[in-house]
C-alpha cells in the first residue's frame, strides 16, 4: 500500500497552459551540490558519460510555458543539452553544471522528433522555414533535415514537425550559451532513466515530506 501511493505521487503531471514566464529555483538553496567524491554520471545515448557536478533545484510546479535559467557563480566550461522526451524536459549542462531547464513541445506520431547523440549543425537567430511558413526565432539546427531547438509557443496538447520547441526568452538564453558543435542528447519517450528523475512538473506542488525523499533519491541515485 505505501509503495503504491509512492508511485502515484511520484507520476508526472503536467498543467494548463499558461504564459511563457521564467520560474525561480526555490531560496536560499538554488542549486543541489555534489561532493567531487561522488559527481554522478549521465549516460548519452551513444555510450558517453556526462558527469553533472550541480543541478538546479526546481522544487515548484513546472508547467507549459515555464523554465529555469540561473548560471550566477558557474564558470565557463563546454556547453550541452539534455531532452528528455518522455519528461517533456530539456535541460542545459555547463560544465557539469545545469544552468537551464524548461518543458518542451516536440514531434507528433507522424513527425516525430529524432532521438540520439547528435550536435549543433547551425545557429540563426532570425530563421524563417520555408517548408512550414513559420518562424523558428533561436534555431539550433541538428539535422540536414531540418530538425532543431527554437522558440516556440509552448501549450500543452501542442506538437511539432519533429522540432524541439522551447519559450521563446529560454530559447534566447540557450542561443547566447550554446555554440556549433556542442552535444544535444535526445532520450527517446519511454526511455527508462533513474538518475534524472525529478519532481519538476507536478499539477500541485508535493508536500514537504516528499521533497525530502525526492532529494534523497538525487543524491542516490
Amino acid at each position: 500500500m505505501r509503495a503504491a501511493l509512492f508511485i502515484l505521487l511520484l507520476t508526472v503531471y503536467i498543467g494548463v497552459p499558461t504564459p511563457q514566464t521564467a520560474m525561480a529555483a526555490n531560496p536560499p538553496e538554488t542549486r543541489i551540490w555534489y561532493s567531487a567524491d561522488g559527481y554522478p554520471e549521465l549516460a548519452l545515448p551513444d555510450g558517453r558519460k556526462e558527469v553533472v557536478r550541480s543541478m538546479l533545484n526546481i522544487t515548484k510546479p513546472m508547467h507549459y510555458g515555464n523554465f529555469v535559467w540561473n548560471e550566477d557563480h558557474i564558470p565557463q566550461g563546454p556547453v550541452w543539452v539534455r531532452i528528455d522526451l518522455t519528461l517533456q524536459i530539456l535541460s542545459v549542462f555547463r560544465g557539469g553544471h545545469e544552468i537551464g531547464s524548461s518543458v518542451i513541445v516536440y514531434g507528433s506520431d507522424g513527425k516525430p522528433t529524432p532521438t540520439g547523440t547528435l550536435a549543433i549543425l547551425e545557429k540563426d537567430k532570425d530563421h524563417y522555414s520555408r517548408s512550414y511558413d513559420a518562424p523558428m526565432p533561436y534555431m539550433l539546427r541538428l539535422t540536414n533535415d531540418g530538425v532543431a531547438i527554437h522558440g516556440s509557443n509552448v501549450r500543452k496538447g501542442w506538437a511539432t514537425h519533429g522540432c524541439i520547441g522551447i519559450p521563446l526568452e529560454f530559447a534566447r538564453l540557450l542561443f547566447a550559451a550554446a555554440n556549433k558543435g556542442d552535444t544535444v542528447a535526445i532520450l527517446g519517450a519511454g526511455t527508462k532513466n533513474t538518475k534524472f528523475k525529478r519532481a519538476r512538473l507536478y499539477e500541485t506542488v508535493p508536500p514537504r515530506w516528499l521533497h525530502g525523499i525526492l532529494r534523497m533519491f538525487l543524491r542516490t541515485h
